[in-house]
């Protein structure tokens, strides 16, 4: 079995990239469910959300914990559970994961990074924020309203503008 490490740092900032099994789009469809899930975690357990963008089969995040805590695992299994436990049961579950008690709604694990140093932060909140664009759901990141941009927006991180196509047609003479 695979030992899988995680980096662990009492108040450290992280990105997370959080994947639904299968692909499957029902994210975005049961956005409630979502939020509701994360909002009891937070309350149980706080940390604070820098950035988000939820798509329709996966998520991104970048989260701050507090000064003493470096327990994302717990947070992240905790949301999970949340999640499933509201949501509709319709999918197929294997034997394996019958024994473990697990609907098999979301991919087993999680992948994280430690967030080093501004420019590192800087790169992760672009790439959040763009992911919509990039997948082509919307042509710019003020139209996805499943993100924290427009929040970014309002406290001058971003200009309402940002990572707007460029007009082909425009004559740079």
């Amino acid at each position: 079995m695979p030992n899988y490490r995680r980096v662990r740092m009492p108040g450290g900032c992280f990105f997370f990239t959080v994947v639904i099994r299968g692909r499957k789009p029902i994210l975005v469809d049961n956005i409630s469910l979502l939020r509701n899930a994360f909002r009891k975690i937070i309350k149980r357990y706080p940390f604070h959300i820098d950035g988000i963008v939820v798509l329709p089969d996966h998520m991104h995040c970048i989260w701050t914990l507090p000064p003493d805590d470096d327990d994302y695992i717990s947070r992240w299994r905790l949301i999970k559970s949340e999640f499933t436990r509201h949501f509709p049961f319709s999918e197929t579950v294997s034997a394996s994961r019958m024994r473990k008690d697990e609907r098999g709604i979301w991919q087993r694990r999680f992948w994280e990074h430690l967030i080093r140093d501004e420019h590192d932060y800087r790169r992760h909140m672009d790439y959040i924020h763009y992911n919509p664009v990039k997948h082509g759901y919307v042509n710019r990141p003020a139209e996805w309203p499943y993100s924290s941009f427009r929040q970014c927006v309002k406290r001058g991180t971003y200009d309402e503008g940002w990572a707007e196509p460029v007009d082909k047609d425009m004559d740079c003479e």
